[in-house]
């Protein structure tokens, strides 16, 4: 049997690769590692900035809701815990986040659980990315983030975008418009993507039937979620659930 590449190259390495200094070196990201008590143990630059800290040392040790007003700081902390918990990956997770001078934008969350030797959870490792640079950041944020919690409360009512832009206060246009430019997706694609994300999380974590996980998704018909699901993901939800188990 051949010798693993990445083991040999890692063997001869004179610290552990962290990845911290490449991520240093990228705007619009966060990157952070955790320990097994969901504190952080490595951070890149931004996240520092984002935190109105001077020094790196400053958020070491600390939790997200050490650091991060509520409620932002307490719901990072929990997904941290659930993660360790579980040790089920967060991926592509829409949320918000802060920026310098309390405002907030919208980005893309990812958590993987680090594993010891024994294959227990020790940590986890994690990155944010701006879906819009902090620059570029404009006031209807709040809005819309009412209109996109609303929608991932209600899948199983299929939310229209009409439903969706009265809980925002604005018109259906509105919504629209600012959905478009916050995300490069129509209200449309946002409300797919949102509820197949939520299908899929049911498929990793539960042992729900299929047709039960599209009813609380807003498909009415199975065959229709198997099919909308396949052409998303590329595969349908059963191949989805062995594949995911048997990683």
């Amino acid at each position: 049997m051949g010798t693993d590449p990445a083991a040999e190259l890692f063997a001869r390495l004179a610290e552990p690769f962290t990845g911290e200094a490449l991520f240093d070196r990228l705007d619009g990201v966060v990157y952070f590692v955790k320990n097994e008590r969901a504190e952080y143990v490595l951070v890149n630059r931004t996240l520092v900035e984002r935190c109105g800290a001077a020094e790196k040392s400053e958020l070491i040790g600390k939790t997200a809701e050490d650091l991060f007003p509520p409620p932002l700081g307490r719901s990072y902390r929990e997904q941290d815990e659930a993660l360790i918990r579980s040790g089920e990956a967060i991926v592509d997770q829409l949320e918000l986040h802060l920026y310098p001078g309390g405002r907030t934008g919208w980005c893309l969350t990812n958590k993987l659980p680090l594993r010891d030797r024994e294959g227990l959870v020790a940590g986890l490792v994690g990155s944010s990315q701006d879906l819009r640079p902090p620059a570029e950041a404009e006031d209807g944020y709040d809005d819309v983030a009412r209109a996109v919690r609303f929608a991932r409360e209600h899948l199983e009512d299929r939310p229209s975008v009409e439903a969706m832009a009265e809980v925002a206060g604005l018109s259906a246009y509105q919504l629209d418009r600012r959905i478009r430019r916050l995300f490069n997706l129509t209200p449309g694609q946002l409300l797919l993507k949102l509820r197949i994300d939520a299908a899929a999380e049911q498929l990793r974590r539960t042992d729900r039937p299929a047709s039960h996980v599209a009813l609380s998704c807003g498909y009415s018909d199975q065959s229709a979620f198997s099919r909308q699901f396949r052409r998303t993901i590329g595969l349908t939800p059963l191949e989805y659930r062995e594949a995911y188990r048997s990683t």
